[in-house]
């Protein structure tokens, strides 16, 4: 079993936990209930989700918040991206990843980027 916590930060930067979902295994069909179980609670619109990249996941979001964008969950992205990193260079690629990541503006990433690959 694991506890699923729901978090939903408002246009004014407020945080707030919307749910706790408790699930034995984490599917697409799963979110849609928890998505579905948002709406009827009064969630009008969610504007982002960040999630992992569950199979089926922007499907489940598409059906209950059609106008709703999905971004993938850094860090799943960062570790998605390490797995193909040989284990003598991870740190210093894991590095230059957060130096991108951590970028403040595009032109910021640019710089990173052209730095890491000079490197």
């Amino acid at each position: 079993m694991a506890a699923y916590i729901i978090l939903g930060i408002n246009t004014d930067g407020k945080k707030d936990v919307l749910s706790i979902e408790i699930g034995k295994n984490e599917s697409s069909k799963f979110w849609l209930g928890v998505l579905n179980s948002l709406k009827n609670r009064g969630v009008k619109d969610i504007f982002i989700i960040c999630a992992d990249g569950l199979a089926g996941i922007r499907e489940s979001i598409n059906t209950a918040f059609p106008n709703t964008e999905y971004q993938r969950c850094i860090v799943h992205q960062v570790r998605n991206t390490l797995k193909h990193v040989s284990y003598k260079d991870m740190k210093e690629f894991a590095n230059d990843l957060k130096s991108i990541y951590h970028a403040q503006n595009e032109e910021s990433v640019f710089k990173a980027m052209e730095s890491a690959s000079t490197k």
